[in-house]
């Protein structure tokens, strides 16, 4: 199988339809998750549940620690597919299915977030299939997940 993409997840220029083929793997990347990128998230999104952010009370409801808001796990992953196709690219479809929650043990520590990918198909009008996996601690945090990208 080829690779599409540099080792890192990014690309020096735009990724065109003709360059990608079904089977292609697209690099993993790892983002960082911190309880700070945490907080950050809470105000951008306006969900301050406190489970985000406060290990007493997500232990004390049964969690094993502070968890990333679902949509912030969710927004790497379309941050790898944006990265990867490139800025005059669009995202057409895109959606995942949560499976386990990215569990950020404190700030010293904190969590990452693998995203790697597939080029699944090629469809008419440049749109590309593409499957993604995430993992955070060995865990899949993210199944069914599929973006389709309209490239030039």
């Amino acid at each position: 199988m080829t690779t599409a993409g540099q080792q890192d997840g990014t690309r020096a220029g735009q990724v065109t339809f003709g360059e990608v083929e079904p089977g292609a793997e697209l690099a993993a990347v790892t983002y960082p998750v911190t309880r700070l990128s945490l907080v950050k998230y809470c105000g951008a999104s306006g969900d301050f549940n406190v489970i985000h952010w406060n290990e007493r009370i997500a232990r004390s409801v049964g969690l094993p620690d502070v968890i990333a808001h679902g949509m912030f796990t969710m927004a790497q992953a379309g941050r790898f597919v944006t990265d990867w196709a490139g800025p005059r690219a669009a995202m057409a479809e895109f959606g995942v299915r949560f499976s386990a929650p990215v569990v950020v043990p404190d700030d010293d520590v904190g969590a990452t977030i693998e995203v790697s990918g597939t080029v699944e198909e090629k469809l008419d009008g440049n749109l590309v299939v593409l499957a993604l996996t995430a993992r955070s601690a060995g865990a899949k945090v993210l199944t069914r997940a599929r973006a389709v990208v309209r490239l030039p």
